[in-house]
């Protein structure tokens, strides 16, 4: 039984095709293309229609290849959304999550709802870029698109849309818009009402595994493939990321590192009370009736916009180059807080963390070496500052932390990562969220019983390479540093 999953993250998207063979999961990437954000006047949008277009070259490809696919699953970034007519079409390009109009809306909304009550509602932590601060900004501006709006689709639902014609949000995607209580399986009525926003636009919810649909009769007369079911996996890209760690163990911590890096453990029950409020904590949904007490941490997008902003300036680097660029360069010298929000978006990223060692007295980092060793020592030390948080929360205390996602690749991200830590890094599937989401599909298709022979068989099927603590006690010292520069600057 072959199935083909859609992965779409925030600058590239990939389809894959899965099959269980012999206990094991064999994945096939059969396809890529980028995902290259637009930028218009002072606006920040998705090229949605691109990305459906090359979804469609996807379904192509596995025909051509000889692939019978059974079911199709999407998974996607979260936050972002499309909203949809009277008529059924796409109201206008959907912003980009990093778009500016959301900048100073967590002050306006707390002003109209206490931070408590939303956060006592949905757990999930305040971060400008969440879904309810950019609606909160199109109702302000009083955007024609939102007053037009019949219904609002998050990404990876709209692309689900355009494929089978079906207009429903799965749970794990849904949490991430800070309007929904993940307990109550609901959208949190009270607070969309105070805030003014139009509560019919919010469509009902399906739970993770849920045949949602066939593709539409018109694409597939368009590409000559017959129907195929359609399943609402774990659509939020770390949904589908975690459910794919590679462990029998129950409790484990986790690090799901690409664009985003989001560190957290897997629970029972969401971790909703004042101190995860203060630390600003996330409880987003997890499949299968799980949660993942998390906090998102800025991640490669540091590293990857320091590409590109020498690639403007005529300094080609490939990501292997900048690696080894970093491991000449000498420790510890700088250091930056990864999640201030001066590095949500700026202009021109090393100028960025210039400034901001200038801020904090440090030595100012000049050549590229000592950027990218600054970013990739600041990264893994807020690792450790966050799993420590997270064990006091928690009560808990992992023996070391699995590693998936395009970080894998990063040999030096994840050898610093196991310094920082003093314990062992295990480095999983570069490809963890696809293969969360092919495995989901199986446990909907009854190929796989649970969440936990699913993770026995990938356990079974993907090698994880082990990263050991070295120089221990010069990280220990480093990161004493590290505290004190980023709550100098917080």
């Amino acid at each position: 039984m072959s199935i083909l999953a859609f992965d779409l993250g925030a600058s590239s998207g990939k389809v894959l095709v899965g099959e269980i063979k012999k206990n094991k999961l064999i994945v096939e990437e059969i396809y890529r293309f980028a995902n290259d954000p637009v930028k218009i006047g002072t606006h920040f949008y998705w090229d949605i229609l691109r990305l459906f277009h090359e979804m469609k070259q996807g379904l192509l490809k596995s025909k051509f290849l000889g692939f019978h696919i059974q079911s199709i699953g999407i998974d996607t970034w979260g936050l972002d959304f499309g909203l949809i007519g009277s008529h059924g079409e796409l109201l206008g390009n959907p912003y980009h999550y990093r778009d500016k109009q959301s900048l100073g809306m967590i002050e306006k909304v707390c002003d109209i709802v206490p931070k408590e009550e939303i956060y006592f509602h949905t757990g999930i932590q305040f971060t400008e870029v969440n879904s309810i601060y950019h609606l909160y900004a199109m109702k302000c501006s009083r955007n024609p698109i939102l007053e037009k709006a019949e219904t609002l689709l998050m990404i990876p639902d709209l692309l689900r849309y355009f494929l089978t014609g079906e207009k429903t949000i799965e749970e794990t995607i849904a949490s991430t818009t800070q309007l929904y209580n993940s307990q109550s399986k609901s959208w949190v009525a009270p607070l969309i009402n105070k805030l003014d926003l139009p509560i019919e636009i919010f469509p009902d919810i399906v739970e993770t595994g849920t045949q949602v649909g066939s593709i539409r009769l018109s694409i597939c007369n368009e590409l000559h493939i017959p129907k195929i079911r359609v399943i609402a996996v774990g659509e939020h890209d770390t949904a589908s990321a975690v459910a794919a760690i590679p462990t029998a163990e129950k409790e484990f911590a986790y690090l799901s590192c690409g664009t985003w890096s989001l560190l957290g453990t897997e629970i029972d029950t969401p971790v909703i009370n004042r101190q995860a409020m203060e630390w600003n904590f996330t409880n987003e949904k997890g499949v299968f009736n799980t949660y993942r007490l998390l906090k998102n941490i800025m991640g490669l997008w540091l590293i990857q916009e320091c590409k590109r902003a020498w690639e403007r300036d005529g300094d080609f680097l490939t990501y292997d180059e900048m690696v080894d660029l970093a491991f000449q360069s000498k420790p510890f010298r700088s250091f930056i807080d990864p999640d201030h929000e001066m590095f949500l978006n700026p202009e021109h990223m090393p100028k960025q963390i210039q400034y901001y060692c200038q801020l904090t007295n440090q030595p100012i980092p000049r050549s590229k070496n000592e950027i990218l060793r600054c970013i990739l020592e600041s990264l893994a030390l807020k690792y450790r500052f966050v799993l420590e948080r997270i064990e006091k929360l928690t009560n808990k205390k992992f023996p070391g932390l699995y590693i998936v996602g395009g970080g894998v690749k990063n040999n030096l991200l994840c050898q610093f990562t196991s310094n920082a830590l003093a314990r062992p890094v295990w480095a999983g599937m570069e490809e963890a969220t696809a293969i969360g989401n092919l495995m989901v599909q199986y446990i909907s298709l009854g190929e796989i019983k649970d969440l936990q022979e699913g993770r026995m068989i990938i356990q079974n099927s993907f090698p994880l390479k082990t990263y050991e603590p070295l120089d221990s006690q010069l990280w220990n010292d480093a990161y004493e540093i590290f505290k004190k520069v980023i709550e100098s600057h917080n």
